[in-house]
């Protein structure tokens, strides 16, 4: 590990990375052998979770072929200097700001959306004219063993490499002294990750997760908000980070919530079969997820085919804070609705656990939507929809807490791979002699009124 982290250092300061062209033929690369291969990443992932062709193209594929688009005709803009304005004090002189690459980057994926959650961060990193070590999950073997293929067969190690393994790759890799983690995962981890960089002062973007609300008020538009809240909640089969993770419904809609949303999954007939459903990722997930389901309190859905890592789609009724399934983020198909009697208590318990990756608010009434957005601090997140904020790059996406830290997408990953390197400069034709000495009262007259003092 230390001697590809050097070589991508000595390849890194040959400043090559730092040319826009070379950065643009690169990402119009990656984006080539994306193309080329889509069916095979079709094929492997399929294998890896039963995620079929349809839900990795809209909801991996397409995301990252966005990112190389709006990278490709951005990075112009993005990538060069930009003057600002020059305070009194310095006259005469101009300010301007350099963006400038952070150098040899570590990108660890994860494995719930393993192009998306891999190759996005990536694709920023590029932009930003760094180098890249790329470590995919393993628990998604075949995602993982096809983007090493693709990277390792045609990018320059010294550039991009992917490496494969588990904990103890993952640890020898932290070991080493990079300028840059990015990190997409568990908080538990990301403890770890952020505790391994502290080590080399090195930066860090961490995207976690969390127990992500959804409030639906009396006054919404019920059927609405089912309909899209079904979607995103069992999207993945709630394999996602920004799945709404449990409902706080108003106390006089919650029975009618409950019937709409058990008609709603019925209708759509998630199912591997027909495509709109994936596995859970592993039989230890499948146990995880099984502990949190207490029968007494299952409205619709509970079945458990454990050959097949399947899970039905879950409603539990009647849930409360104290519950198992609400004491960790539940990162698949089970649903808790809680009946709330106010606003402010049912915002004052959101209040009191860690702050949320996501928060979503079903609501007509502007006031309400008002008092949960200033309320609660949470990553980002949506009104009357669930999870498609993060389609929008203008939007950064990231926590805050124990949710993550950091953000990216669009130009806000390009910032997050960059330094940006301000400089004052200066003439020599005139040199006012205020700050020289002696130090006079006539000149400490004149700088306080320079700066405004």
């Amino acid at each position: 590990m230390y001697q590809i982290v050097m070589n991508q250092r000595q390849f890194f300061n040959t400043h090559t990375t730092k040319n826009l062209v070379f950065r643009l033929e690169q990402l119009k690369k990656l984006e080539q052998i994306i193309k080329a291969n889509e069916q095979a990443l079709y094929d492997v992932i399929y294998k890896d979770f039963k995620k079929s062709a349809f839900e990795t193209f809209t909801s991996e594929l397409a995301l990252v072929y966005h990112d190389l688009k709006e990278a490709c005709q951005h990075l112009k803009t993005w990538g060069s200097a930009k003057r600002v304005g020059t305070n009194f004090l310095n006259f005469p002189a101009k300010s301007y700001i350099i963006p400038e690459p952070l150098g040899v980057c570590l990108v660890i994926g994860a494995w719930n959306y393993p192009y998306q959650l891999t190759l996005a961060p990536v694709v920023a990193a590029i932009a930003a004219g760094n180098t890249v070590i790329i470590k995919p999950s393993e628990l998604s073997k075949g995602t993982s063993a096809l983007m090493a293929k693709l990277i390792n067969e045609n990018f320059d190690a010294n550039y991009l490499k992917v490496i494969e393994g588990g904990v103890s790759e993952t640890t020898e890799l932290l070991n080493q002294k990079f300028d840059k983690i990015f990190f997409t995962g568990s908080t538990q981890v990301g403890k770890i990750v952020y505790q391994a960089a502290a080590k080399n002062l090195t930066p860090v973007t961490l995207e976690l997760g969390g127990k992500s609300p959804a409030f639906i008020t009396e006054d919404c538009h019920l059927k609405m908000a089912v309909k899209r809240l079904i979607w995103a909640k069992f999207l993945n089969a709630g394999q996602t980070c920004i799945a709404p993770d449990y409902i706080l419904v108003h106390q006089s809609i919650a029975k009618e919530f409950l019937t709409l949303a058990k008609a709603e999954i019925l209708k759509e007939q998630f199912s591997l079969k027909n495509d709109n459903y994936v596995q859970i990722i592993n039989d230890r997930n499948v146990t995880r997820l099984k502990q949190l389901l207490d029968p007494k309190k299952i409205f619709f859905g509970g079945k458990i085919e454990v050959e097949n890592r399947y899970i039905e789609p879950t409603l539990l009724q009647n849930v409360t804070f104290e519950d198992a399934v609400m004491q960790e983020e539940i990162f698949g198909p089970i649903l808790p609705v809680i009946a709330y009697d106010t606003l402010k208590n049912a915002i004052d318990k959101v209040n009191s656990l860690a702050k949320p990756l996501s928060c979503y608010v079903f609501t007509n009434n502007q006031s309400y939507k008002k008092e949960i957005l200033n309320a609660i601090s949470f990553g980002g997140g949506a009104i009357n929809d669930a999870v498609m904020h993060i389609t929008n790059t203008k939007l950064p996406f990231g926590g805050v807490g124990s949710s993550g830290m950091g953000a990216y997408h669009g130009e806000t990953g390009f910032k997050c791979f960059t330094h940006y390197k301000s400089v004052l400069d200066k003439p020599t034709w005139l040199e006012l002699p205020l700050k020289y000495y002696p130090h006079t009262a006539f000149k400490l007259k004149w700088i306080k009124q320079f700066m405004k003092f």
